[in-house]
């Protein structure tokens, strides 16, 4: 069984009530910041929010792998296989 996440990291479009308060009850932090047309904006961990560019980099990196990006793969373990293939080897060059 996959653990609940402690905390979502997302952009501003993915500032709502309901998933704010959904990730509430799951137990999970959201650090959204509020959008230019919320009244009174929320407060959220601003460096947790920076560092969040290091998983988009990542990703943007893993789809550099054309087997990884149109997912040739058809069985889920093979997939992740591939995935963590490609990000040693990202890692290492």
């Amino acid at each position: 069984m996959i653990a609940p996440p402690d905390m979502l990291l997302a952009d501003k479009a993915y500032d709502a009530n309901r998933l704010r308060l959904w990730l509430g009850e799951q137990g999970a932090v959201a650090v959204i910041p509020s959008t230019t047309s919320r009244r009174a904006p929320i407060p959220y961990d601003s460096a947790k929010y920076k560092a969040r560019n290091l998983i988009e980099r990542m990703f943007c990196r893993l789809k550099d792998f054309r087997r990884i990006a149109t997912r040739y793969d058809k069985r889920a373990d093979t997939f992740l296989s591939a995935i963590c293939l490609a990000a040693a080897i990202s890692w290492w060059t």
